[in-house]
């Protein structure tokens, strides 16, 4: 999923920085984005042009350290464990700018939860992309009650660059007990 988001974003013009604990994975990323780059010019959804500002706005880091200082919007694709997300959410809150947003694709865990490891509850979100994200033409916004109105805007925004509809979606306080559906939720179009 990180490798399709990636690729969307370098796409549609965002600075893009990839992170992995594993080197290899990193260059498997890339040469993912750089293979999918080669079929749309190929096939006519992207111009040699496009590519080319494409993978001159990708780059990798060697922790999510660096990732995160220099990050403006952070969409974290770790594995649904707990531990591992709670983790992320930690370390954002201590390497990130200040007025960075965090976007988790969780769809199991509430994000409620994972902001409150934080002191700022306003810049997490989560950003639910369709699998294979680098296709998909939707993706869910959502938000809990402390989440910002400037952090949904910015994920819409970089939605509509991305050439996607969004869903802004509201987790209720009580959402995701058992860790398997939002309760309460209500849908907003954008």
């Amino acid at each position: 999923m990180g490798r399709g988001i990636a690729y969307a974003a370098a796409l549609a013009g965002y600075r893009t920085v990839l992170e992995d604990v594993s080197p290899a994975m990193l260059e498997e990323g890339v040469a993912f984005i750089r293979a999918a780059l080669e079929r749309d010019v190929a096939s006519g959804r992207a111009t040699p042009q496009q590519k080319e500002r494409a993978l001159a706005n990708l780059s990798t880091a060697r922790s999510v350290e660096d990732a995160y200082r220099q990050a403006d919007l952070l969409i974290e694709t770790v594995a649904e464990e707990l531990e591992v997300k709670l983790e992320i959410f930690t370390i954002f809150d201590r390497f990130g700018k200040p007025d960075a947003i965090l976007a988790s694709t969780t769809r199991s865990l509430s994000i409620a939860d994972l902001a409150d490891m934080t002191f700022r509850k306003e810049n997490c979100a989560g950003m639910r992309f369709s699998n294979p994200a680098a296709g998909t033409k939707m993706i869910e916004i959502v938000r809990t009650t402390e989440t910002s109105d400037a952090t949904v805007n910015a994920c819409v925004e970089v939605g509509r660059r991305m050439g996607r509809e969004t869903a802004v979606i509201y987790e209720a306080p009580e959402a995701i007990p058992s860790g398997n559906a939002l309760k309460g939720a209500r849908n907003e179009n954008r």
